[in-house]
């Protein structure tokens, strides 16, 4: 059986209790008493469960940050929290409080990597850089081409991608509908719940002010959507809050999109520094024409990122956007051409084959 979750704690009750959380979601997990014992095997589970005990040693050691970390401490306290920035652990649990939480982790960490959906997060280096349009021309193409899309609007004061697509009249669930969900959310009705159209999902928001999410509800909706889809992309705003930090910490990789101009290319120095801090691959995405000549190369010069590539504007697309007609423009044109390449790259398998072939 393939390793599901490490253990990492030298505190003999939390790692009796995680065991058998684990053993109650049929998940194999392992426990390393120390950060020697982790070292081996930290890359490997879908899954690692920080003690309170061990968390100073794992802030210490130099073992590299990674994606699905979670620390694990008898209170919810200031000091947990801090613990677990330090440890680099993207959730805090609590025992015996979130057990339900944790059997829900190790459950969707025992499930094979086959089934799990890429995820790609766009940011916009200013307002009205286009990230918007980037992230739903490419959920769109993506679900032209046979691939199970999610479309998600980790910006709660973006205006709604639904709008950009024709879908705000369409019945379905916002994110102010999960706002407060608590335990595991099933793929298949994730999907059966959501607006969209054909193997297009789009999970955005309600007009009016945003609701608060729960950190529970944020980490249902992407556990859900990660076994459900084969792509997941996310519009992610510049300051990205809870929500945008945890789809960044999820991403498979994150298109920076920043057009050719100097303003703009100064703008995203700093926002790439951040989102290093937040994602585990960051690339350049170049958007021209530019009115001073600036090239796609100079900026990814500039910014010492790696360039997944540039495009040029679309001039039809500041209207179809205000007549929810995006999907419509985009089946042709040098944006779409530029999706389709960044999918190539991706090399995505449908979810059907992949269900086939695990």
């Amino acid at each position: 059986m393939n390793l599901a979750a490490l253990i990492v704690t030298g505190d003999r009750g939390t790692a009796d209790a995680l065991l058998r959380l684990a053993a109650a979601a049929d998940a194999h997990a392992e426990v390393a008493h120390d950060v020697g014992e982790a070292r081996p095997a930290w890359t490997w589970p879908a899954l690692v469960l920080v003690g309170a005990d061990a968390a100073a040693d794992v802030a210490a050691s130099g073992l590299p940050r990674r994606a699905g970390v979670v620390l694990v401490a008898s209170a919810a306290t200031a000091d947990a929290y801090r613990m677990a920035v330090q440890a680099g652990a993207q959730d805090v649990a609590v025992l015996p409080d979130h057990d339900d939480w944790l059997i829900a982790a190790f459950a969707t960490a025992a499930e094979p990597d086959a089934n799990r959906a890429a995820v790609v997060c766009v940011v916009g280096a200013r307002g009205g850089a286009g990230a918007s349009v980037l992230a739903a021309t490419l959920a769109v193409t993506a679900a032209g081409a046979g691939l199970r899309t999610l479309l998600a609007d980790a910006d709660p004061l973006g205006g709604g991608v639904d709008l950009l697509l024709g879908l705000e009249e369409h019945e379905g669930v916002r994110w102010p509908d999960l706002a407060e969900r608590r335990g595991r959310l099933g793929p298949a009705a994730l999907r059966d719940t959501l607006p969209g159209d054909g193997d297009l999902s789009v999970l955005s928001w309600r007009r009016g002010e945003p609701v608060p999410l729960t950190g529970e509800a944020v980490s249902s909706l992407l556990e859900a959507a990660v076994r459900g889809f084969d792509l997941v992309v996310a519009d992610v705003p510049r300051y990205p809050g809870d929500l945008g930090r945890a789809a960044l910490r999820a991403a498979d990789v994150t298109f920076l999109l920043v057009p050719a101009e100097v303003r703009a290319t100064v703008a995203a120095d700093g926002l790439a520094a951040a989102l290093r801090r937040e994602t585990a691959d960051l690339r350049l995405v170049v958007q021209g024409p530019s009115p001073g000549g600036l090239t796609a190369d100079a900026v990814a010069k500039a910014l010492d990122l790696p360039s997944a590539g540039a495009f040029d504007r679309d001039r039809r697309l500041p209207a179809a956007i205000d007549e929810g007609e995006l999907a419509a423009v985009t089946r042709r044109g040098p944006l779409t051409d530029f999706c389709r390449d960044l999918l190539d790259d991706l090399s995505l398998q449908p979810y059907a084959y992949r269900e086939e072939a695990a």
